[in-house]
């Protein structure tokens, strides 16, 4: 379990501390709109009305205790960039900043924040990559060249097994799991053999990704 701390209760600040505290960790939430606080404050135990752009209230959060610390502000960059700064003057362990923008970006790193993040252009390059390619059902990025996507198997692959098909070394990809009827395989030492509407999820360059996909 995790002592997570999350400043803001926009959209992203919301469904994050909905999602943290269903994964088990103990969430503290604050925002200045005390009528948003008090509308989440039945879902959540610790619920704090507050200015943390005041040093006095942010302080009196013990930013220090939490693992976490997350600033999910949206409407001011501004605000943003001062509860940061403020958050790594009073001692908190790890500090992650929602952003607009890479300028924004660039400031954040610059007072202190761990680290950063971009809902918005992270969901926008997901669909855009997602649909850009026929047949890609999901798409997390690892780094600028390798990705995990998943995709429907090839007709001719049913009945088959993973080791008689020579994927990687045809495809230039790595199968990590299989994803039949919602259910994850993880692949083990064992040739699993293909059925019909089977997905594959793999791991590789994404110019072979599109290429295996375009095949589906």
């Amino acid at each position: 379990m995790k002592t997570v701390l999350i400043i803001g209760m926009g959209t992203v600040g919301k469904y994050l501390a909905y999602r943290m505290q269903e994964l088990g960790n103990e969430v503290m939430i604050v925002d200045k709109n005390e009528e948003r606080i008090q509308e989440l404050s039945v879902l959540f135990q610790n619920a704090f009305t507050g200015d943390c752009e005041n040093e006095s209230i942010l302080r009196s959060l013990g930013v220090n205790n939490f693992d976490y610390c997350f600033v999910t502000i949206g409407e001011s960059s501004y605000a943003s960039l001062d509860i940061t700064a403020l958050l790594k003057e009073l001692g908190a362990k790890y500090v992650i900043t929602k952003a607009k923008h890479a300028r924004q970006a660039e400031f954040l790193k610059k007072i202190g924040a761990d680290e950063v993040f971009f809902p918005e252009r992270e969901i926008a390059e997901k669909l855009a990559v997602r649909y850009n390619a026929k047949n890609i059902f999901d798409y997390i990025e690892l780094t600028s060249e390798y990705s995990i996507f998943e995709l429907p198997i090839l007709k001719e692959w049913e009945g088959k097994g993973i080791h008689e098909l020579n994927i990687r070394r045809i495809y230039h990809v790595n199968i990590i799991a299989v994803k039949r009827e919602e259910v994850l395989i993880p692949l083990s030492g064992e040739d699993l053999i293909f059925q019909e509407n089977d997905h594959i999820v793999i791991i590789g360059k994404s110019s072979d990704a599109f290429r295996l996909s375009a095949r589906t």
